[in-house]
């Protein structure tokens, strides 16, 4: 299982930033990462240093969001749709992107809901409810 630590993550999403702004080849997860760096120019300079981004503190004081956790939780969304585990979220997802007609606006959404049940497991100590997560995310799909 891959258990990447937080120095490894932010060292990732550089490489990628710099191998997409340079043209080099990337295999498949880079260039899925590369997609969603694009969509967010925004995080550009956070991803100039390497160095800097490991050392870097995110504790939102500053009234930014972390970057690399953003990045991260769009990966997982899309790694998630593409085997639909937990079953049902590729669906939700799709509907919820087709209801506000941007696959990037739904990960957004969907990220809410991902948060929500992580914690909800965080603080009870049970292992995370896909069911749950599944189900808020359909319902934000069918709400206006």
């Amino acid at each position: 299982m891959f258990n990447p630590s937080q120095s490894d993550v932010r060292r990732f999403f550089c490489a990628v930033h710099a191998k997409s702004r340079d043209g080099v080849p990337m295999d498949a997860l880079e260039t899925l990462a590369g997609q969603w760096l694009q969509e967010h120019p925004e995080y550009a300079g956070d991803m100039r240093d390497a160095e800097a981004a490991v050392a870097r503190q995110y504790d939102g004081g500053d009234g930014r969001t972390n970057p690399f956790l953003h990045l991260s939780m769009h990966l997982s969304i899309s790694e998630q749709c593409s085997i639909d585990q937990p079953c049902g979220i590729r669906q939700a997802v799709e509907l919820l992107a087709a209801r506000r007609n941007s696959l990037h606006l739904a990960h957004h959404e969907a990220m809410e809901c991902l948060g929500q049940m992580l914690w909800e497991s965080q603080r009870s100590g049970r292992p995370p409810d896909g069911e749950a997560y599944v189900a808020c995310v359909q319902r934000r799909a069918t709400k206006d």
